[in-house]
Formats: C-alpha cells, structure tokens, sequence
C-alpha cells in the first residue's frame, strides 16, 4: 500500500506565500514523478507542477514564476512553494505519484485546502 501526507494548506492574503508538502510511504519503488494538482469548486483537476525523479520540472503556465517545485528522494517528500498567490489559486491541492512499475501506477493524496483571501 502507498500513502500520501499533505500538509501546509491554509489561508493566506493576497501577494502572501505558502508551502505545501507531501510525503509518500508504504511501497515506494522507482519513482516516476511527483506532483502538485489543483481544483477550484465547479472546475476540472488540473496540474499546477510536477518533478520527475530525474529532476525535470514541468509547470502550469499560470504559476509559472511564482511557485517553484522541489523534492527530496531520500525522504520520498516533494514540496511546492507558492509566493505571491492570487485569489484564483484557491483550490484543493492534490499531491500526485507515480511509480513505475509495469506500465506507469498513480496515486492520489486526500487534498488540502489553500484559499487566498483578504
């Protein structure tokens, strides 16, 4: 079985910052990637950031300059700074993994809530 933590959502005023983390554990082999995904109410799931176990990023063009992804492969942990948020980024978070397996296995943290309010 594989779990995933989040933590580090919350509310914050607009041009504040946040950091998320997710840690995965339980059978961890060959990690693919991790990743960040976002859902605002009456709108699809859709990627904000991910890294590859490589190190390669690959961001939303929407956050693109303002959140930077990272990750720490001895701690199976990846994290995502978010600086100057905007009310538009509130959403549940959802962290993302994917091993590789035979073929590519995905699973799904339990979200956590990031609203920008003033």
């Amino acid at each position: 079985q594989v779990q995933l933590v989040e933590s580090g959502g919350g509310l914050v005023q607009p041009g504040g910052s946040l950091r998320l983390s997710c840690t995965a554990s339980g059978s961890i082999l060959r990690i693919a990637a991790m990743g960040w995904y976002r859902q605002a109410p009456g709108k699809q799931r859709e990627l904000v950031a991910a890294i590859t176990s490589g190190g390669t990023t690959n961001y939303a063009d929407s956050v693109k300059g303002r959140f930077t992804i990272s990750s720490d492969n001895a701690k199976n942990t990846v994290y995502l700074q978010m600086n100057s948020l905007k009310p538009e980024d509130t959403a549940v978070y959802y962290c993302n993994l994917k091993l590789n397996r035979i073929g590519i296995i995905t699973y799904w943290g339990r979200g956590t809530q990031v609203t920008v309010s003033s």
